[in-house]
């Protein structure tokens, strides 16, 4: 995201674009609403004959999605589950659909959020631009629940349960709709979701509170892992929704970086260009997301910073009972 767009839809900036955008905004809004209540209209939805579970938000940008969904995954595997994750694939082109996810496939065929997951988790993970055919491709490879990545807008694709993500920082920004607000969907479709989850800041009423935990630093090349304190003379990347979040968690880690850099989210990144970062310190630190993307070049002081969705302990149990309920609605079949 841009620094002029983050300063519209977070900073209270530039006011002046209001004539112009708010029209727009208005059109959207509408739009948006008028496309929900047709698709999710009974019978013109998919309906798959296992749970869906939808980790999304209603807002554009990076709110922490992909870190609930590996928890998510990871938790219903530990309690006999055998998920899978679907998603559209954003700013990837697979030789075809649906595109099932291996460790050897590139960002560039699946996209980086997909991968991320899949190496992360070992769950099957399908990529189509339509979700309900990434869901069908799943059910052949054995799985009894499915976490749609985003798509909590895909109203085409039925659903068990909604998790929204809020960044707890940046909230909803100026409440606008886009282009001049970060807004997908209005603040009242917060109203029907199941379970909200506040990824940092402080957490509003009925708002499960999220952390995430950063691990030692792990070496692209060899898989050395080291405390991030121990690095020196750092340069820092992120391209991710919102850098910032990245260059701050650093710095709370007692690590200050020569140099940082944001680049735009799932943006292909060019190898020289990284490498003349990196030539600037004696390190290069990105996150996890980002990594994914360069394991086929990473030089060997290169390194990542892997993150994990931390939910307090009572809030986790409520959602995985909620979703074992629903899954035994569904009965021995789909076991």
């Amino acid at each position: 995201m841009s620094q002029f767009v983050e300063s519209l839809w977070f900073g209270g900036k530039h006011k002046w674009l209001a004539p112009v955008l708010w029209p727009l905004s208005k059109l959207y809004g509408s739009v948006a609403k008028n496309a929900a209540d047709f698709l999710s209209h009974e019978g013109r939805a998919y309906r798959a004959p296992v749970p869906v579970v939808v980790v999304g938000n209603i807002t554009a940008g990076g709110n922490g999605k992909t870190p609930v969904v590996i928890w998510l995954a990871e938790q219903l595997k530990s309690r006999g589950f055998n998920p899978g994750v679907v998603s559209r694939g954003y700013g990837a082109k697979a030789p075809s659909y649906p595109f099932v996810v291996t460790p050897e496939s590139s960002a560039s065929e699946c996209g980086d959020e997909p991968l991320l997951i899949h190496r992360r988790t070992g769950v099957p993970v399908a990529v189509d631009p339509v979700r309900s055919n990434a869901v069908k491709k799943l059910l052949t490879l054995g799985i009894d629940i499915v976490i749609t990545d985003d798509g909590l807008q895909h109203y085409k694709l039925d659903r068990d349960l909604e998790f929204v993500v809020i960044d707890g920082n940046r909230r909803f920004g100026n409440l606008h709709y886009i282009p001049m607000g970060p807004l997908r969907e209005g603040i009242e479709r917060l109203d029907s979701v199941d379970f909200r989850i506040c990824n940092g800041g402080t957490a509003g009423e009925g708002e499960i509170p999220m952390a995430l935990k950063p691990a030692d630093a792990v070496n692209l090349v060899t898989g050395e892992k080291r405390p991030v304190s121990e690095l020196k003379n750092v340069v820092a990347i992120a391209g991710i929704g919102h850098p910032e979040r990245f260059f701050t968690t650093l710095e709370s880690l007692k690590l200050k970086p020569v140099l940082t850099h944001g680049f735009a989210d799932h943006q292909a990144f060019e190898p020289a260009e990284l490498e003349g970062l990196a030539g600037k310190g004696d390190h290069l630190i990105m996150t996890e997301k980002d990594a994914v993307k360069c394991y086929r070049y990473a030089k060997d002081n290169w390194w990542y910073l892997p993150v994990d969705a931390q939910i307090p302990q009572e809030d986790a149990d409520r959602i995985l009972t909620r979703i074992q309920e629903i899954k035994e609605q569904y009965g021995p079949s789909t076991a």
